[in-house]
C-alpha cells in the first residue's frame, strides 16, 4: 500500500489551509469557488487513502463499506473537475444571473454524474497486495464526467480569454495540464499514484498566484489595496448589489519636518479607519484611503469620520488635518465598475465644491458630466482620425485701408452624422487631455495649405491669423514644428501671425517666450488675444513681443454698457498705442459700434458685422466680392 504522495499532498493542503484561514479575505466569489476546489481537492486525497485501506483489508470488512468508499473517491475526482469549472467561470462571468445559470447547468450534470458513479458496478484488483485499484463502469463514468468539465474549461479558457484573468487563466491551465499527464502515468503504471498529489500542487500554485489573500493587503498598514478594490467593485456590480464609498484624500506629510509625530499620527489614522465597524479599508496613494460600507451604514460611517477629524490628532489632539472627501451614497451613479474610480477622480478634479468645501458628493450629475466629457473626447479622437476637422475663417477689416486685410482661422469640429460642433465643448476637454497639440497641428496644416494653394494674397490679405493655446505654446518643439510645416508648404512667414493667450505658470511663460522668438526670427507674426477677459493683462502686453493686441468681445460689450468701462479701455487703448502696437476690436456686430471704434482709432474690426466664421470656399468668395 503505497500512500506516501497522498499523505504529502494532505500535509501539503493542511499548511496552505492554516495560513489562509488566518487572513484578511474580501469574500469574492473567486474565493469562495477556490475553496470549493480546496475542499474537494482535500476530500479526494483522504478518500484515496481510505480507499487503499479498505481494499488492503477487504477480507475483513463489509463489501458494501468497501464498495462505498472507493466509489466515493472516484466521486470526488468529479467534484474536483466540477470545482475547478465553477473557479473558472466565477472569474469570467461578472453578470451574477449569467453565471448563476451555468452553475446550474454544471451542478445539474455533476449530480448525474455522481449518482451513476454510485449506482454503477465498481471492480477491485486484488491479485497484487502491493497494488491494489478499482475499475470498471463506475471509474469508467468518472473519467468520462472529468474530461468533460476539463473540455468546457479548456473551451471556455479559449472562448472568453479576453474577460479573465491572465494569472488565473495560466494556474488553471497549468492544474489541466499536470492533471492530466498525472492521471496518464498513473493509468500506464498503476503503482504511481500521482492524480491527488498533483491536485494538491496545483492548489498551492493557484494559491500562491492568485489566491493568497496577502496579495490583496497592504504590508505597512493591513488595509486592502487598490487592485483588491478594483475585484471587490466588479463583484458588487455583477451581483447586482450596491455599496457605498467615502474616499479621503490627507495631505502628507501629516506633521512636518517631524518624522517621528509624522508616523505617530499617521498609525493613528490608521488604527482609526480600521475600528470603524462594518467597513472594508482600501489603501491608495500616501495619503488616500477608500472605506467601502452598505449604504444604511454610511450616513453613520460619514459622521464618525467627520467628527473624529474634527476632534484632532495626537496626544493632547493638537494637530488637526482637514481631508480632502469624495462621499458616493451609491455605486450605482456608475453605469459600470471600471467607471468607480475614474469618476471619484473626475469628481477630486473638477468639483467646484471640493475647493471650497474640503467634501463633495458624487452624484448621478457628477457622473453624468464625466461620460459625457469622455464621449467628447471619443468624439475628438475619432473626429481626429477620420479627418473631421475643419477650418473657418473670420474676415478682419482694416479701418485705415478700408477693406479687409486678414482673417482669423477658427477650428470646427464635425460629429460622424455631420453636424456641426461648438468649439465650446470641445476646446476645454481637448486642452486638458493634450488633443490640443494634434488638432492644433491639423488646423496649422491646413492654414499653410489654404495659403500655398488659394494664394488670398492675391485678394488683399496680409496674413492669417491663428490661435495658439495655452498648452500648444507650452510645447517644446512647437516652433520647431510649425517652421517645418511652413517649409513643408512653403509658405511665407509673414502671412502667419499666431495668436497666444497669458500662461499660467512661470515655466509655461519661458517656454512660450522661447517658441515666439524662433518662430518671430523666422518672419512669423504675433498678437495677443483675450485682452480685457482676465486672461491677458497690461503686464503681459509689455513682457510678450507682440505686434497686435485683441480687445475681446466682452470688453467691447462693456464699453457701450458701462460708463466705468469706457475710461478703462480708453487707458487700454491709449497705453497699447503708446508701445507702438496695433489693436483689432472683436465683436463688432452694429453699425453703432464700427462706427464708434473707428472714432477711437481702432486700427482694425472683427465681428458678426462683417461676417461669421465661415468655411474656406465661402470666405474666398467673400474677400474677393469686398476687396474689388
Amino acid at each position: 500500500m503505497n500512500i506516501k504522495m497522498q499523505c504529502c499532498g494532505i500535509i501539503l493542503l493542511g499548511v496552505v489551509f492554516y495560513f489562509y484561514r488566518n487572513q484578511n479575505k474580501l469574500n469574492l466569489n473567486t474565493e469562495k469557488a477556490f475553496l470549493q476546489i480546496f475542499s474537494a481537492i482535500t476530500a479526494g486525497l483522504i478518500f484515496d487513502v481510505a480507499s487503499m485501506v479498505v481494499l488492503r483489508y477487504n477480507d475483513y470488512l463489509p463489501v458494501h463499506l468497501v464498495n462505498l468508499i472507493c466509489k466515493l473517491y472516484v466521486v470526488t475526482l468529479v467534484i474536483v473537475a466540477y470545482s475547478g469549472l465553477i473557479y473558472v467561470c466565477s472569474d469570467i462571468f461578472t453578470d451574477r444571473e449569467f453565471y448563476k445559470k451555468r452553475v446550474i447547468i454544471y451542478s445539474i450534470m455533476a449530480v448525474i454524474g455522481i449518482i451513476l458513479v454510485l449506482s454503477l458496478p465498481i471492480y477491485k484488483n486484488l491479485e497484487d497486495m502491493s497494488n491494489e485499484f478499482t475499475y470498471g463502469p463506475s471509474v469508467v463514468t468518472t473519467y468520462v464526467f472529468c474530461m468533460t468539465y476539463f473540455g468546457i474549461i479548456v473551451y471556455l479558457l479559449f472562448r472568453y480569454k479576453a474577460q479573465m484573468n491572465l494569472e488565473r487563466r495560466t494556474a488553471v491551465m497549468f492544474w489541466i495540464v499536470l492533471w492530466l499527464l498525472c492521471a496518464i502515468i498513473q493509468f500506464l503504471y498503476n503503482r504511481l499514484l500521482l492524480v491527488g498529489y498533483a491536485g494538491a500542487i496545483s492548489v498551492l500554485v493557484i494559491y500562491l498566484r492568485l489566491e493568497n489573500p496577502e496579495n490583496n493587503v497592504d504590508r505597512r498598514t493591513g488595509f486592502f489595496t487598490i487592485g483588491a478594490l478594483v475585484q471587490y467593485l466588479e463583484q458588487v456590480f455583477g451581483n447586482d448589489d450596491d455599496s457605498s464609498i467615502i474616499d479621503i484624500l490627507i495631505s502628507t506629510p501629516f506633521v512636518p519636518n517631524d518624522r517621528k509625530k509624522d508616523m505617530l499620527i499617521n498609525q493613528e489614522i490608521i488604527d482609526f479607519l480600521a475600528s470603524i465597524s462594518h467597513t472594508m479599508v482600501f489603501k491608495g496613494d500616501s495619503g488616500r484611503f477608500i472605506l467601502t460600507m452598505r449604504p444604511k451604514d454610511y450616513e453613520r460611517v460619514e459622521k464618525l469620520i467627520d467628527d473624529r477629524f474634527e476632534d484632532g490628532w495626537g496626544p493632547a489632539k493638537d494637530f488637526i488635518t482637514t481631508p480632502n472627501i469624495v462621499v458616493m451614497p451609491s455605486i450605482r451613479v456608475c453605469e459600470q465598475a471600471n467607471d468607480i474610480l475614474p469618476c471619484i477622480r473626475y469628481t477630486r478634479n473638477n468639483s467646484i465644491d471640493l475647493a471650497e468645501t474640503s467634501k463633495v458628493e458624487l452624484n448621478k450629475s457628477l457622473a453624468a458630466q464625466m461620460y459625457k466629457e469622455q464621449l467628447t473626447e471619443q468624439m475628438i479622437a475619432d473626429a481626429i482620425a477620420e479627418d473631421r476637422i475643419v477650418v473657418y475663417y473670420q474676415p478682419i477689416y482694416s479701418t485705415e485701408e478700408k477693406k479687409f486685410v486678414s482673417a482669423e482661422a477658427l477650428v470646427r469640429i464635425f460629429d460622424a452624422e455631420g453636424k456641426l460642433i461648438p468649439p465650446g465643448v470641445f476646446i476645454g476637454i481637448a486642452e486638458q487631455n493634450g488633443m490640443i497639440l494634434k488638432i492644433g497641428e491639423m488646423v496649422f496644416k491646413k492654414v499653410c495649405q489654404f495659403i500655398a494653394e488659394k494664394l488670398p494674397e492675391q485678394y488683399g490679405l496680409e496674413y492669417i491669423e491663428v490661435n495658439l493655446s495655452t498648452v500648444q505654446g507650452s510645447y517644446e518643439f512647437l516652433a520647431e514644428s510649425f517652421i517645418e510645416i511652413m517649409d513643408w508648404y512653403n509658405v511665407d512667414p509673414s502671412m502667419i501671425n499666431l495668436e497666444i493667450t497669458e500662461s499660467g505658470s512661470v515655466s509655461a511663460k519661458k517656454v512660450l517666450l522661447d517658441n515666439m522668438n524662433k518662430l518671430i526670427d523666422y518672419g512669423v507674426g504675433f498678437s495677443l488675444d483675450d485682452f480685457g477677459t482676465g486672461q491677458s493683462n497690461l503686464n503681459y502686453v509689455v513682457d510678450m513681443p507682440v505686434e497686435l493686441v485683441k480687445f475681446d468681445r466682452d470688453m467691447i460689450v462693456s464699453y457701450f454698457e458701462n460708463g466705468k468701462a469706457k475710461y478703462v479701455m480708453d487707458a487700454a487703448m491709449h497705453m497699447i498705442h503708446g508701445l507702438r502696437l496695433k489693436i483689432v476690436s472683436e465683436g463688432i456686430e452694429t453699425k453703432e459700434m464700427l462706427d464708434t471704434m473707428e472714432k477711437l482709432g481702432i486700427n482694425y474690426i472683427q465681428g458678426y458685422y462683417f461676417s461669421k466664421p465661415i468655411p474656406e470656399d465661402e470666405f474666398l468668395k467673400f474677400i474677393k466680392e469686398k476687396n474689388k
